[in-house]
């Protein structure tokens, strides 16, 4: 019989560091830091832990974390390709660590010195060669360096075909900076965004401007995922895993996929949604909120569409409805998400998602029971369904 992941595993312990701008530490510091709260968040003692997740982008290898922590002996460890795309498989590969027996309980996490160290958003620069780097060649003598420039491509077609506007854009990010001003954490914490500055603001590509982009952070994010059973003897409320999957599909590279069929849709995240709602045995009309990856606003409105919440070219009226707003059909980043709280590569996006399912999100919604997270758009993907026990 083929072993299901269904409801096996739960997100059991949260920890962060404090996010900013300058650490001041070494990245090391903040992955300990991040692994040693949500340890202390669950109520685990480090000599239970004996698997170990993390991104391929991470500049700490396990062991050195393990040491660092204290932790025991490890029978499962592994790194994800991808940045941001990287950010549910994790979740994945603990949660078949758990299910399989591989590891008892498993922590994932990510740290990052992303705005005093090395930045996301300056591009690539340096003598390396790698196959990423061969196919970018192609776009980068016509100026295409950066993450916003690869984005605003498959942006402007869609937002040419749909009729997408500014607007549209700025509803995503005035949303989402409007919750974070109740979030201590965030990065927009006490920083009002109106739609006049969002206007005024300064033009990051053609249809990007600055508060399209999200955060350049330092800091770092852990999560403890162990059995469903296990995290009920714990000290918080289980966020259980219903659905998780990666997601790559035919023609695909790493966020310059621009010679499909169609540029003005995500075929990687349409994938993930067919797998994750399989798996979990739900639909769009199940999940009360979301945690959708937003790298840059017109990503948002995208997986609107890609994960079943809206029809092809609706999402834009969905968007201006308020419906990602708290009371709307599908709160959206509670906690500021990537363009206001913090850009952690995502994980930050999934620990929202078990703080819903808690009920301790700093915008909690009256009511819910499932929530949708997403990994990194325009690369290889993931999604994720949390449920309460």
């Amino acid at each position: 019989m083929p072993i299901s992941m269904k409801n096996e595993a739960a997100i059991a312990g949260i920890g962060a560091t404090k996010f900013s701008r300058n650490s001041g530490v070494s990245e090391l510091a903040l992955a300990c830091e991040a692994v040693s709260n949500c340890l202390d968040d669950a109520g685990l003692a480090p000599g239970e832990v004996d698997g170990l997740v993390t991104y391929t982008l991470e500049s700490n290898d396990e062991i050195e974390v393990a040491r660092a922590v204290g932790l025991g002996d490890l029978t499962m460890y592994a790194k994800i390709n991808y940045g941001g795309g990287a950010a549910v498989g994790l979740i994945q590969q603990a949660a078949m660590a758990v299910a399989t027996g591989a590891a008892k309980n498993v922590v994932v996490w990510r740290a990052m010195n992303g705005r005093s160290g090395q930045r996301m958003g300056q591009g690539v620069s340096g003598n390396i060669i790698s196959s990423d780097l061969i196919h970018w060649s192609w776009y980068m003598a016509y100026g295409m360096l950066t993450p916003a420039s690869w984005v605003a491509m498959i942006a402007n077609t869609y937002m040419h075909r749909f009729g997408v506007t500014r607007e549209h854009l700025a509803e995503v990010a005035i949303a989402q900076r409007d919750f974070a001003l109740n979030n201590p954490a965030a990065a927009g914490y006490g920083k009002p965004l109106t739609r006049e500055e969002y206007m005024a603001s300064k033009r990051i590509t053609e249809s990007l401007c600055l508060y399209d982009c999200c955060q350049e952070t330092d800091g770092g994010v852990a999560l403890l995922i162990t059995s469903t059973e296990r995290a009920r003897d714990l000290r918080q409320k289980p966020a259980v895993i219903r659905g998780v999957t990666q997601a790559s599909t035919r023609g695909q590279e790493q966020m310059t996929s621009f010679y499909r069929e169609e540029l003005d849709r995500l075929p990687e995240m349409e994938l993930a949604a067919r797998r994750v709602y399989a798996m979990s045995g739900l639909g769009p009309e199940d999940i009360d909120a979301a945690c959708l990856y937003d790298a840059f606003t017109p990503e948002v409105i995208m997986q609107l569409e890609s994960f079943g919440f809206c029809q092809r070219g609706e999402a834009k009226d969905f968007v201006a409805a308020g419906n990602l707003r708290l009371g709307g059909r599908l709160p959206n980043n509670t906690h500021g998400g990537l363009l206001s709280e913090s850009y952690i590569h995502g994980i930050n996006n999934i620990a929202e998602g078990a703080r819903l399912i808690r009920g301790t999100s700093c915008n909690q919604p009256a009511r819910v029971e499932h929530v949708l997270v997403s990994s990194g758009v325009g690369v290889p993907t993931g999604a994720l369904i949390l449920g309460r026990d």
